[in-house]
């Protein structure tokens, strides 16, 4: 969220997940409740015996309200599948949220690791170092002529999966995107929203990632994706620019309607929210907005969304409620800063 990892502007986070099964247990889908027990006990004095436990704390997710579960969803720690499952399941959790460990997803264990901007190397070495601290416990289901075994046909193999998340405002708004989206598919990158498989584009936020594993090294994989962003991000950039020089006067004046709707606003929805603010990210990425830092917009994107707002609020509160406790929230964030100097000539001309 401080967005300071390489082209940040753009790149919000490297994302490196690998999913791995218990050689000794049926996949989920075929397991008893004891089987998923027997696998998150396994799994949890595995990692008692591991020197980074140290640093973790392992979450029963199967105790969580509803609440708490969707907490860890919006912060990207658990999938939506795990949060709906029944019986046994957890979540390892890094306290800086370098990393999660999820136990009976779709597969026995998803790790996952995340750095900020494009930083897929650093990523790499941390789930790749954790794996092997987890493997030097854990017998997994694996087989010389496939890799790693899993429930998915697609994950078979590294069992890897490389996504970048990346904010791409003026793809949107110049109508290259789907253009784009049809380019990346013809070479078997993936395309998913904000929370994964099957989630809504919001904010104009885009996971790029490959779409499948079998056959293919860890480092075929990587290469995959790490050509293609770079690419991605040249558009985007160029996108920006077009925007610029085909009317300034207009962009500025949409990115500043769109923060003085935010500062505004008596209620507004989490989907409205996404979409003003990432009008104002891409402003004050431009330049075209003073006194707002982009790690402020980075919090107020994840802390204005439903469990997010009810955690700080110290209560659960209806859709209604939410709606204006989150304009509330943003005026609290935003409305204080000083006006820009266009915010003060438009002012005076009105």
């Amino acid at each position: 969220m401080r967005g300071h990892g390489p082209e940040s502007d753009i790149v919000i986070s490297s994302r490196i997940r690998l999913a791995r099964n218990l050689a000794d247990f049926p996949f989920i889908r075929k397991c008893t409740p004891k089987d998923r027990t027997d696998i998150a006990t396994a799994v949890h004095r595995a990692l008692d015996s591991l020197p980074l436990s140290a640093d973790t704390e392992y979450v029963d997710v199967a105790k969580l309200g509803d609440l708490d579960r969707q907490f860890l969803m919006e912060r990207q720690l658990i999938s939506h599948e795990l949060s709906e499952a029944q019986g046994a399941r957890a979540v390892i959790l890094d306290p800086n949220e370098r990393f999660s460990v999820m136990v009976n997803e779709e597969d026995h264990l998803r790790l996952q690791v995340m750095q900020s901007g494009l930083d897929l190397d650093a990523a790499w070495e941390r789930i790749d170092r954790l794996d092997d601290q987890l493997e030097s416990k854990l017998t997994y289901s694996y087989m010389k002529e496939y890799g790693y075994l899993t429930a998915c046909p697609t994950n078979v193999g590294t069992g890897l999966r490389v996504s970048v998340m990346l904010h791409l405002p003026a793809l949107v708004a110049t109508k290259q995107i789907d253009k784009v989206f049809r380019a990346l598919n013809k070479i078997n990158v993936a395309v998913r929203g904000l929370f994964g498989e099957g989630s809504q584009f919001m904010g104009d936020f885009y996971q790029v990632s490959n779409q499948t594993t079998l056959g293919r090294s860890e480092k075929f994989l990587m290469e995959k994706v790490r050509e293609v962003v770079p690419r991605l991000i040249e558009y985007e950039r160029r996108a920006r620019d077009f925007l610029l020089d085909e009317n300034k006067q207009d962009l500025h004046d949409n990115v500043s309607r769109a923060l003085g709707i935010l500062c505004t606003a008596k209620k507004i929805s989490s989907e409205e929210t996404m979409h003003y603010l990432s009008k104002v990210r891409m402003g004050v990425n431009l330049g075209l907005i003073d006194q707002i830092q982009i790690p402020t917009l980075n919090k107020l994107f994840i802390q204005t969304q439903p469990a997010h707002l009810q955690k700080i609020s110290g209560h659960k509160l209806s859709v209604t409620d939410r709606n204006i406790e989150r304009a509330l929230y943003l005026q609290k964030h935003l409305a204080r800063r000083p006006p820009t100097a266009s915010e003060s000539q438009n002012a005076e001309q009105n």
